[in-house]
């Protein structure tokens, strides 16, 4: 086995390697290029590289991942030598920290591939956020040549850094595969670089380098010699976008029915309890808890989840195995319902038995399976209740505490746990915290006992005792200068309270009160800082797109010493959470509300899943805490943000497993934004269970066959954004086919300008009373409505095409359409008008100092009336007019717009968004879809010629 399992990790490596043997090679900095210089090329899609470079001054420790096939984005942490950090000064503020250290975000957008003649495009930032110390902006282009395409060259124009014109060229011979020769043009121009007379970095020219690379597999290195210096780099890329890394060699087979009993009949099988009970024993084995068996209407009905088995189907498809071998003679059907936390979430229903045989046997193809089974979302009534309590008595209890080394990704581990997931575990873990002053790194070593148990149906008991081992994190003693009340920045002082402590003390009742709906009640010691009580309710539609929850908790911050004592502060947060897939499986979460520290906002989160299951995603959070500590100012305040990596253990195990191990990266001494840890967030219980339902047919990898495994049910393709511009150019040319004739044109022009005169004759009358009124609280409120009633329309016409059936969706994408046509036209007329605004006090026909930003005519208008009016037209709903009127006359409330600008921007966005409606309302040829086949979730656009 260990020969196989080597021959598998070779292949792998070096397929790999083959793959990217030039072009998108890291460069010091992370990002795909040369030595310093970047190229057009990113990584494959899902790569993510870890990587050293030092260039003196410079230090980096860089992560480079591919988050879209044509999006790279690089974290690095950069140590610059000869400068310290805070002082030198032994004993002063920050003399631990060491040498000056930046965080460092750099992006690189591909806006094409390489084709046979054109070169590849990209466009990138560096430094976006922060201090901005290596801030520079560029375009490149890069094209491969040779037979063997094994020749790269690059140009390309910089600005800051680096600065002008650059280039790169990489030639990787045939006959020594994994090398290559690097030559690159640097533009950098290092003597303006952050203190560069005290680090050295002036003396850097800029000018031509070289460097030798080579890679193998995952693992590469490049030296090089630059005008002055050598620089070197080492690199780790793993290619997150393959689906395991390690086969699955010690996965245990499905069930064997020749180890079942002999057949009995129904009423045998009812009247001793003994038989159900061997089927349960039998399913315990394979790792399924909470099995629940019914025998009615001669259908053998069986509620479970599965512990260790990744894929639902997979898991299924094992229960249903056994669940067949087990049945009672005359049984007609089989249920199987799917549950997490004793919470149904997906019924399978399968009424041939036969067939179900059969396509286990490879008997029968899945097209003619499909035939006889149901796959749904499940009911409250599917879930088998308390009733089975004989039937379980009859079964003895294995969970005996054993230790197990290397298992789920653990280094060793004590844990016991029994058929209900009663679990009793102890881990070691480890947590690293960065950026100090007092320190540039701290840790905590500690043992984690959690004990989790099932007191009634679907009320747990869930504890986590701390026991620290090794820390310095304690040493933190300087006192934040955050103004918001302390919710996080004080965990220094809880590090030092004490070294065993009971982290964790929660009740948790979960329900299902309705198809679709789930709820939480939970109370008790949230975490190391809070405790409290609150709950949570989710809402999953038919339509796989998108989700909805709401959470509230009622917390009171936690004493240091860690177990029942406590501090004065007491808050109440509360959310709305909206998510939606996209296209690449990216799902986009908004939450609303009130965070820890009384901080009203959004917290915005976006994160991709990989064909292998990691999922890299970011957060960025934009409340009214105003929080000064650095780099916030009391005029451009800190806002929560971070970046957090997800990664399914058993891509890199030889047997499946659930377990993933996880990693956040942000500022760690934080009040603004901040959220308690969740009892049980209810949208992570069932978003995989959800995602393997709405796969394809939902059975995934069900009989786990030889013949299925290319089949794209079992290992599903990328979900893949489609090329836009056939859509596009049908719409245009619809739009082209029924542009309105003279006399339409007339005729609209004649309404238009007598509806904008009789406006000008209220421009002067409507302006003195509004500036008599300016400093009201109502012209206040009503200015700002003006200033919202576009957004808030343009992100409704948007929802109608994310959420809205066919036709909506529609007529979102003409709203949108009006919206950006409507828009252009009206920055256009501002131009060539060029109106002073009211506020000027220049008079109601005199020329706006400045163009750009000219009073006629008014933009808001004409935003709202484009986008209402599709929707006015299509449900027959003047009233939308009123509405956008209403809003729009706001801006003539803060004497941003004179009557006149905003008729004249009503006028406008009603003709456009009439002509676009009218033009695309009813033509078949073309249709809009974000689901484009069955129960997958993508976005698809139809059109013939």
């Amino acid at each position: 086995m260990i020969k196989i399992l080597k021959k598998s990790l070779q292949v792998s490596w070096v397929a790999l390697g083959a793959a990217n043997s030039f072009g998108a090679t890291p460069t010091l900095q992370g990002q795909s290029g040369y030595i310093n210089m970047p190229s057009a090329f990113v990584e494959a899609d899902g790569t993510v590289s870890v990587g050293l470079g030092h260039d003196k001054p410079y230090d980096s420790f860089w992560v480079t991942a591919t988050l879209l096939p044509y999006l790279q984005i690089t974290g690095r942490y950069v140590g610059i030598s000869n400068i310290a950090g805070f002082t030198n000064v032994a004993g002063g503020y920050g003399s631990n920290y060491g040498r000056y250290k930046d965080k460092v975000i750099d992006g690189k957008l591909m806006l094409w591939q390489e084709g046979r003649y054109l070169p590849s495009v990209a466009v990138g930032k560096t430094d976006i956020f922060g201090t901005e110390l290596f801030a520079g902006k560029y375009v490149v282009a890069t094209k491969t040549f040779g037979a063997a395409r094994n020749v790269e060259a690059t140009i390309g124009l910089g600005k800051n850094r680096p600065r002008g014109a650059f280039a790169g060229i990489r030639w990787a011979p045939v006959a020594v595969p994994g090398w290559a020769f690097v030559g690159e043009y640097d533009a950098t121009d290092y003597k303006n670089d952050f203190r560069a007379s005290e680090s050295g970095a002036d003396r850097h020219k800029k000018g031509p380098a070289i460097a030798v690379e080579y890679r193998w597999g995952w693992l590469g290195a490049q030296i090089a010699r630059q005008r002055d210096h050598f620089s070197a780099n080492a690199y780790l890329s793993i290619p997150f976008d393959q689906r395991e890394f390690i086969p699955k060699l010690y996965e245990p087979a499905p069930f064997d029915p020749k180890k079942a009993p002999p057949q009995v009949g129904v009423d045998e099988w009812q009247l001793h309890a003994s038989h159900g009970a061997e089927l349960v024993q039998a399913l315990v084995k394979q790792d399924f808890k909470n099995v629940r068996v019914t025998f009615e209407d001669n259908t053998l009905k069986l509620s479970l989840t599965n512990s260790r088995i990744s894929n639902m189907g997979r898991a299924v498809g094992r229960a249903v195995r056994t669940a067949l071998a087990f049945a009672p003679r005359g049984t007609r059907a089989i249920q199987v319902t799917y549950t997490k936390l004793e919470q149904s979430v997906v019924t399978y229903e399968f009424i041939d038995l036969q067939r179900l045989t059969d396509y286990f046997t490879g008997l029968v193809n899945r097209e003619d399976f499909l035939q006889t089974v149901n796959v749904r979302y499940a009911r409250p009534s599917d879930q088998i209740g308390e009733e089975q309590q004989g039937l379980l008595a009859a079964i003895g209890d294995e969970g005996s505490l054993h230790v197990q080394v290397g298992q789920d990704g653990n280094t060793v581990q004590l844990v016991s746990e029994d058929r209900e997931a009663n679990r009793f575990k102890v881990i070691p873990k480890v947590s690293f915290f960065f950026n100090d002053p007092s320190g540039a790194l701290r840790y905590e070593l500690w043992a984690a006992a959690n004990y989790d148990r099932r007191l009634a149906e679907g009320l747990y008991l869930n504890s986590d005792l701390k026991l620290d081992l090794f820390e310095n994190v304690s040493g933190v003693t300087q006192p934040s200068n955050s103004l918001l009340p302390h919710v996080r920045t004080d965990i220094a002082d809880y590090k030092r309270g004490g070294r065993f402590k009971l982290n964790r003390l929660m009740l948790n009742q979960y329900m299902m009160p309705a198809e679709r709906v789930y709820a939480r009640v939970s109370g008790g010691l949230y975490e190391e800082m809070y405790r409290g009580v609150g709950g949570q309710i989710l809402y999953l539609p038919k339509d796989s797109r998108w989700a909805a929850d709401m959470s509230i908790d009622a917390l009171q911050q936690r004493g240091v010493k860690g177990w029942f004592d406590k501090r004065d502060y007491q808050t109440v947060t509360g959310f709305t959470a909206l998510h939606y897939k996209l296209p690449y499986d990216v799902t986009a979460t908004a939450r609303a509300g009130r965070f820890l520290a009384k901080d009203n906002g959004v917290r915005l989160e976006f994160k991709r899943r990989f064909p292998s299951g990691v999922e890299i995603g970011i957060w960025y959070t934009r409340t009214n805490g105003r929080d000064i500590t650095n780099p916030g100012t009391p005029s451009n305040p800190y806002n929560d943000k971070g970046v957090f990596l997800s990664v399914p253990l058993n891509v890199m195990l030889p047997l499946d497993s659930q377990a993933s191990a996880s990693i956040g990266l942000s500022p760690w001494t934080r009040d603004v934004g901040q959220m308690v840890a969740s009892p049980g967030d209810l949208y992570d219980l069932v978003e995989q269970p959800r995602r393997d339902l709405n796969t394809f047919d939902g059975l995934g990898n069900f009989a786990e066959r030889r013949d299925e495994q290319n089949l794209p049910a079992v290992h599903p393709p990328v979900d893949a954004m489609p090329n836009p511009w056939p859509l596009f150019r049908m719409r245009v040319e619809q739009s082209v086919k029924t542009t309105p004739t003279l006399p339409q044109w007339a005729n609209g022009a004649v309404l238009g300008g007598g509806a904008i005169l009789a406006g000008a004759l209220l421009d002067k009358p409507v302006d003195r009373f509004m500036k008599k009124h300016e400093g009201s609280s109502v012209a206040r409120a009503w200015n700002n409505v003006g200033k919202a009633t576009p957004v808030v329309l343009a992100g409704a016409a948007a929802s109608a095409v994310a959420f809205g059936d066919a036709r909506m969706q529609n007529i979102g994408i003409i709203s949108l359409e009006s919206i950006a046509g409507a828009a252009a036209l009206s920055i256009a007329t501002k131009h060539v008008v060029g109106r002073a605004r009211p506020n000027e006090g220049l008079g109601q026909w005199s020329r706006a100092t400045d163009r750009s930003n000219a009073s006629f005519p008014s933009n808001h208008a004409t935003v709202a009336f484009a986008a209402v009016t599709p929707f006015a037209q299509e449900y027959d709903a003047p009233w939308l007019y009123g509405l956008a009127a209403a809003g729009s006359l706001g801006r003539t409330a803060g004497r941003e717009h004179w009557v006149s600008d905003v008729v004249a921007g009503g006028v406008l966005g009603m003709a456009v968004g009439g002509w676009l409606w009218q033009a695309q309302r009813t033509d078949t040829r073309s249709n809009f879809a974000v689901t484009p086949g069955e129960k997958s979730v993508g976005v698809a656009w139809f059109g013939t010629y």
